[in-house]
C-alpha cells in the first residue's frame, strides 16, 4: 500500500473521531443556550413575556423609542425584573441603587458581553473603552492625568476659539439670509466638537468647520458608523451574537469597515508624526546613544493626550508594565475622536432642542451669560453661573447621549437590593442570584428620568430642580450629579469632566448670541439610538440623523 493511502488511513478515524467531538460539543453549546433560561434563577423576576423564542423581547424594544419600554415594564412589574432576550435567554434589569452600585463597582466580575465589545471594537477600535480587567486598568492610570481639571484647565483658549469660530460662521450665514439661518446644528456641532477634541488631544487641526460647510473624510467616516439603520432587519441583529454570520458583508457592514479604514489612516499618522517630533526633540538635545533615542518619561512635557500615550510607547526609563505597545496607542485614537466628539455634540444639540421648546429658559440663559463681561470666561467664572450649570444638568439627565450599556457575570453572584421585591411565587427577594453568563441591563435613560427620584416633573426639561436636589439622586451610584449619565466605578467616563467645560464653552458662546427656534414641529423630532441616542425627524427618518433649528442673531448680542 502506498504510503501516502497508508496515511489517510491513518487520518480517517481522527477526522471521523474529530468531527463527533465537535458535533457533540455544537449539540451540547445549543442545549444549553435551549435549556439554560428554564432552570435560570431570573426566571422567578417578574416581568413581560416574551413576544418570540428566537428574538425574546427585542423587537418591541427597538420599535419604541429609546428607552420607554423600560420604563413601562419598571412601573408594570417593579422596579426589579427580568425580560427575555435572544433565544429566550433572561436579561436582569434593576433600579436599584444598591443593585445597580454592586454591579458598576465590581467591574472585574460584570464585564461587558462579548458581541458588544466586538461591536464596540469595529467602530471604537480595541481602545479603553474595549479593554477589561488589568488591561483596562493599565490603560486608564496612564490616561488619567490627560483629563485633570488642572490640564482642562491649559484648553480653555481651544475650547473658546472653536465655539466662536462657530458662532461668526453661523452670524455670516444669517446675514447672508436676511437675518435668520435655518441649518441643521447637529452636523455643525459635530464639526466643532470634533476639531476640538482633535486639537486639545492629539495637538492637530481637523480644521472640520470652515465657512462653507465642506466635510472632511473623518466627519464624513463618523456620519457613516453613526446612521444607525432606522430598522430592525434578522441579519445585522444576529451579526452581533452569532460570529460566523459577521462574515457575511452588509451595506452597514461595509460601511462601518470604511470608516474603519479611515480612523485608522488618520490615527497611524497621527502617532507617526508625533513620534517623529519627540525623536527629533531627543537628537537635539543629545540623547542618543549607541541604542538609539534615550527618551526619558519626564521629558516629554506636552499633556495632550496623544503625547501621554507617547510617552508611555516610547520612553526607555518605564518598566514594561507601565508601558503601552504600538497597538495600544494606535487602538485609543478612534476611541477618543469618536467619544470626545459625538457625545458632546450630541448632548449640545439636545439641549438646543429644550431650549427650543421652552423659550423662558433659553432667555433666562441667555440674560445670566451677558452678565459676564468677557467672551473667554475662565473655568471658574463659568462654573459660577448657576442657571447654566443647572441647564447642563437637566440636559445631561434629561438626554444622555449613551441610553443605556449592558454587563455579562463572569462567574456566579448574588446582587444586593436596598429595596427587597417579590418574585412571582410570592417570596420576599433581599437579593437577586444571578449565574455565570447573565447580563443585567444599565436603564441609564430610564433611571435618569424615574419618577421615583425626580418626582412627576421627571420627563420635563427643568433646569430649576437643580437649585434643591431630590434625596434620593443621592443614592444613584452615578459619577455626576445623581444620574447614571457617565455612569459609575472603575468604569465610569474618564473625560467626563472635559465634556462638561466643553459644553460649558459652547453654550457660552451660542446662547449669548443667537436665539434659537425649532424649525419643525417638536412632535416631528424622535429619538434614535445608535451607540449614541441622537435626534431624526419623524418624517424624514431616511435623511438620517439631523436637528434643524432657525437661528437668528441676537440683537442684545
Amino acid at each position: 500500500m502506498p504510503l501516502h493511502a497508508q496515511y489517510i488511513d491513518f487520518l480517517k478515524p481522527l477526522l471521523v473521531g474529530a468531527t463527533f467531538l465537535t458535533a457533540i460539543y455544537g449539540v451540547g453549546k445549543i442545549l444549553n443556550l435551549l435549556l439554560a433560561p428554564m432552570f435560570s434563577p431570573l426566571n422567578d423576576l417578574p416581568g413581560p413575556k416574551s413576544s418570540s423564542f428566537l428574538f425574546g423581547n427585542f423587537r418591541e424594544i427597538f420599535k419604541a423609542d429609546t428607552g420607554e419600554l423600560h420604563k413601562k415594564w419598571a412601573t408594570e412589574y417593579g422596579n426589579t425584573l427580568a425580560y427575555r432576550v435572544l433565544l429566550n435567554r433572561h436579561r436582569l434589569m434593576t433600579f436599584d441603587s444598591k443593585a445597580l452600585s454592586h454591579v458598576l463597582n465590581h467591574s472585574y466580575l460584570w464585564q461587558k458581553p462579548e458581541e458588544v465589545r466586538t461591536s464596540l471594537a469595529q467602530i471604537l477600535g480595541e481602545g479603553v473603552l474595549f479593554a477589561e480587567g488589568d488591561s483596562h486598568k493599565r490603560q486608564r492610570r496612564i490616561m488619567n492625568p490627560s483629563f485633570s481639571l488642572s490640564y482642562i484647565r491649559e484648553l480653555m483658549p481651544i475650547f473658546h476659539e472653536k465655539s466662536q469660530q462657530l458662532r461668526d460662521i453661523w452670524l455670516t450665514h444669517a446675514a447672508e439670509g436676511g437675518g435668520t439661518y435655518r441649518t441643521d446644528v447637529l452636523a455643525w456641532l459635530g464639526k466643532a466638537t470634533l476639531d476640538i477634541i482633535g486639537l486639545a488631544g492629539f495637538n492637530y487641526e481637523f480644521n472640520a468647520l470652515n465657512p462653507h460647510g465642506e466635510e472632511n473624510e473623518l466627519n464624513s467616516a463618523f456620519t457613516t458608523v453613526f446612521q444607525g439603520s432606522q430598522r430592525f432587519t434578522i441579519l445585522n441583529f444576529l451579526r452581533a451574537f452569532v460570529p460566523p454570520l459577521r462574515l457575511i458583508p452588509t451595506s452597514q457592514s461595509r460601511g462601518i469597515a470604511n470608516a474603519g479604514k479611515v480612523m485608522s489612516r488618520i490615527g497611524r499618522r497621527l502617532v507617526d508624526e508625533k513620534k517623529k517630533a519627540i525623536l527629533a526633540a531627543a537628537v537635539a538635545q543629545g540623547k542618543y546613544g549607541s541604542e538609539g533615542a534615550q527618551i526619558e518619561k519626564s521629558s516629554i512635557t506636552t499633556r495632550d493626550l496623544l503625547s501621554r500615550l507617547m510617552a508611555a510607547n516610547m520612553a526607555t526609563d518605564l518598566s514594561e508594565n507601565q508601558r503601552l505597545s504600538d497597538e495600544d496607542v494606535l487602538a485609543q485614537i478612534p476611541t477618543f475622536l469618536v467619544a470626545g466628539n459625538e457625545t458632546t455634540s450630541t448632548a449640545m444639540a439636545w439641549c438646543l432642542y429644550g431650549l427650543c421648546r421652552d423659550l423662558a429658559i433659553q432667555d433666562k440663559l441667555r440674560d445670566e451669560l451677558l452678565s459676564l463681561a468677557t467672551d473667554t470666561p475662565s473655568m471658574e467664572e463659568l462654573n459660577s453661573l448657576p442657571y447654566l450649570d443647572g441647564v447642563v444638568r437637566e440636559t445631561l439627565r434629561l438626554y444622555a447621549p449613551v441610553s443605556a450599556t449592558t454587563r455579562v457575570a463572569t462567574r456566579d453572584d448574588v446582587v444586593p437590593l436596598g429595596t427587597p421585591f417579590t418574585d412571582k411565587k410570592g417570596r420576599l427577594r433581599h437579593e437577586i442570584v444571578v449565574k455565570k453568563g447573565d447580563t443585567i441591563f444599565i436603564p441609564i435613560f430610564p433611571l435618569n428620568t424615574y419618577k421615583g427620584i425626580w418626582g412627576d416633573d421627571a420627563e420635563e426639561f427643568r433646569p430649576e430642580r437643580w437649585q434643591q436636589v431630590s434625596e434620593k439622586a443621592a443614592d444613584v451610584p452615578g459619577v455626576y450629579s445623581g444620574t447614571l449619565t457617565f455612569l459609575g466605578g472603575p468604569r465610569s467616563c474618564i473625560g467626563y469632566r472635559f465634556a462638561l467645560v466643553e459644553f460649558k464653552c459652547l453654550l457660552f458662546a451660542l446662547v449669548r448670541a443667537f436665539r434659537f427656534e425649532l424649525a419643525d414641529p417638536s412632535t416631528e423630532i424622535i429619538k434614535k439610538s445608535s451607540i449614541v441616542t441622537r435626534p431624526v425627524l419623524k418624517s424624514e427618518v431616511e435623511k438620517g440623523n439631523q436637528l434643524p433649528l432657525k437661528i437668528t442673531p441676537w440683537r442684545g448680542a
